[in-house]
């Protein structure tokens, strides 16, 4: 008898392990994002409290390195959800650019807002892209999702990363103080605006945000077709007009071997009630553009709650 019942009590502590990761409905996934001052870690805290409130998944969001590093983590199996550039989740499925091989241990879970490309200064005389030539710029952390960003832009103007400006290699809140402090002209910032690192610093300076033109926005898309034209409204730093610029998505990803019940639940937790979430991401939200994804097919359960909303999405 004793024996059944140690039995018994060790099958209940390994199905309890399994949930606990992404083994089925009701259980705990771990959500990396990014820097403290960006806006992954901002709406994904926000979201992780609201889809674990509103289903049986819990959903726990940590500090992350952004879109390369989010990826690497949740390979290694030390998160089951990330936050990612669209770009760069295409770079490591295809294996491309930051990745030297494909990873295909994840799936699209779901597109929530764009990210804008924020070339900030504090000096108004940097008004387009071309006037960074030899200026000291901080162009994200090395071989991060930043740096290419920083990279395709700079190409269009004709500019070449390491040859005709000084580069630094900085996330958004020490970009911010290197800016704050003189040490650098520009600096890369790709995150969806407002940024708290941008916001932070034009709560006490004027700030700018250097401009991208028509011409180079086409040149830019020509070459790489995951950037679309975006503007960001003057509202968000208390800038004198709307700045004109390009962006990527901003998505959620899932390791393939969490459940369907649980990746169903951190969509339909998300969706099912947009105006509760305590974020002024969540206007940003829409079904459609949330179903958009082509480069990386889509989750079984996220498929599944799109489904029942009408819309076909790919999967494996």
């Amino acid at each position: 008898m004793k024996k059944k019942l140690a039995l018994a009590l060790a099958l209940v502590m390994t199905m309890s392990a399994v949930l606990a990761g992404c083994g089925g409905g009701g259980g705990k996934l771990t959500f990396v994002t990014g820097g403290d001052q960006g806006t992954y870690y901002g709406f994904g805290t926000v979201l992780a409290g609201q889809i674990s409130d509103k289903t049986k998944t819990t959903v726990t969001a940590i500090v992350g390195k952004g879109s390369k590093g989010n990826i690497e983590q949740m390979d290694q199996k030390d998160a089951q959800l990330g936050f990612v550039q669209s770009d760069v989740m295409a770079y490591a499925y295809n294996g491309e650019r930051l990745f030297e091989n494909k990873i295909g241990s994840f799936s699209t879970v779901a597109a929530l807002y764009m990210e804008q490309v924020q070339i900030v200064t504090l000096d108004p005389t940097i008004k387009s892209v071309a006037d960074l030539k030899g200026k000291n710029v901080s162009v994200g952390e090395s071989g991060s999702g930043v740096y290419f960003n920083a990279v395709d832009v700079l190409a269009a103007y004709d500019l070449d990363v390491e040859k005709d400006i000084t580069p630094t290699y900085q996330g958004f809140g020490d970009s911010a103080d290197a800016l704050m402090d003189g040490k650098i002209d520009a600096a890369f910032v790709v995150a969806g605006a407002p940024t708290t690192a941008i916001t932070s610093l034009a709560a006490s300076r004027d700030v700018y945000l250097v401009e991208l033109d028509d011409e180079h926005i086409d040149k830019l898309i020509a070459a790489s077709p995951y950037y679309s034209k975006n503007v960001i409204s003057k509202d968000a730093y208390g800038l004198a007009a709307d700045a004109t610029t390009v962006a990527v998505g901003a998505v959620i990803i899932a390791r393939d071997d969490c459940s369907e019940d649980d990746i169903y639940n951190v969509v339909s937790g998300i969706f099912e009630s947009i105006d509760t979430l305590g974020h002024d991401k969540k206007n940003e939200l829409d079904l459609n553009f949330a179903a958009s994804i082509t480069a990386v097919p889509y989750h079984p359960g996220a498929a599944k709650y799109f489904t029942e909303k009408g819309l076909t999405v790919p999967t494996k």
